[in-house]
């Protein structure tokens, strides 16, 4: 590709580099100035303009632009007609977005012609919802280039993974003092945070804040229809004797990891009794802001497991906004509380 100024008399067939306004004429950027416009720029009095040449070998940058994105579109991910060099990546159904960093930062090494951004791995995603963008910077590149963007692309390196998980158990211990408005209020959140998802709670229990019975409403609920549990503890999971822990690996399962290196939500726990996970979640869970709770939620809605390497992962970034209301502040404070 050559860019750069061109006699007026060569100019038809190239391409315009920016836009031209003169009396009864326009000519927009990018466009292929045709004949009739040469003639009009020459009646201007017009002696050269800017304008691009494309070589033989180049791939213009709509193309360019498209052949990599329907290069890493994956599952449930809709691909956008290219404008202007840039081919935009759309969720075709709501769920979990799945990046391949590093097949992105490969893609975007190749050359700073060629960028492809997305939004972060893991955001949710509503359907329609711009998930990703390749955008092209000249006007054209040598086809070796997008080659070279193909050969280290991967097929699915930005897929969106859609809810699987429309069943939820939810179950809240018990202890002197907790107003059974806090636990109303903390399951019309659960709700509420399951509804993008179109999920919802179908079956719902409280118990005291002992392992035994915590274990027969574990085993109960793992035999019904949920199809995932969640835990909102009386008093914040402290070890992994505990009594939420306890109660699982009593019901048959199994402490898969417990903390995460999110603030709020350091003190969340996963387990599985079976093919079911379990969740021990944290205080800030009975508040409706961001924390580290919906972060796991929202993967496993998605049918996303969530293993210990995936949660130690999170602590860059994993500090969040604080949620003044719960018991245990960052800063000062000598009050006991949940994180």
């Amino acid at each position: 590709m050559k860019f750069g100024p061109v006699p007026v008399g060569e100019a038809a067939g190239t391409i315009a580099a920016h836009g031209l306004r003169l009396p009864g004429l326009f000519i927009r950027k990018g466009s292929t100035i045709s004949a009739e416009q040469v003639a009009a720029l020459e009646a201007a009095g017009l002696e050269s303009v800017v304008a691009v040449r494309l070589d033989p070998e180049d791939v213009g940058e709509d193309e360019a632009a498209l052949r990599i994105a329907e290069a890493v579109a994956g599952r449930a991910v809709r691909v956008e007609r290219p404008f202007t060099g840039r081919s935009n990546l759309y969720a075709a159904q709501g769920g979990i977005l799945q990046v391949d960093a590093e097949a992105i930062d490969r893609i975007n090494a190749v050359d700073e012609s060629v960028t492809l951004a997305t939004l972060p791995a893991f955001k949710p995603v509503v359907e329609g919802e711009m998930i990703g963008t390749v955008k092209i910077i000249p006007y054209a590149v040598p086809e070796s280039m997008v080659a070279a963007a193909l050969e280290v692309a991967r097929a699915g390196a930005v897929a969106v993974a859609p809810y699987r998980l429309r069943k939820v158990g939810a179950i809240s211990t018990l202890l002197p003092g907790l107003k059974p408005s806090v636990v109303a209020k903390t399951i019309g959140t659960l709700r509420e945070r399951l509804a993008p998802a179109d999920a919802g709670v179908v079956a719902e229990a409280s118990v005291p804040h002992e392992a035994p019975p915590l274990a027969e409403e574990l085993r109960r609920q793992a035999a019904g229809d949920a199809e995932l549990i969640v835990v909102f503890g009386a008093s914040a999971i402290a070890d992994r004797a505990d009594v939420i822990p306890s109660a699982i690996e009593a019901a048959g399962g199994e402490i898969e990891h417990f903390g995460m290196p999110v603030d709020p939500g350091n003190l969340l726990l996963v387990g599985r009794i079976g093919n079911k996970p379990v969740i021990g979640a944290p205080g800030c869970a009975r508040s409706p802001k961001e924390n580290g709770f919906d972060w796991v939620l929202q993967r496993l809605l998605a049918g996303i497991p969530v293993t210990r390497a995936d949660i130690t992962r999170l602590g860059v970034g994993g500090l969040l906004m604080e949620i003044v209301s719960r018991g245990q502040p960052r800063e000062g404070g000598e009050s006991e509380g949940e994180a």
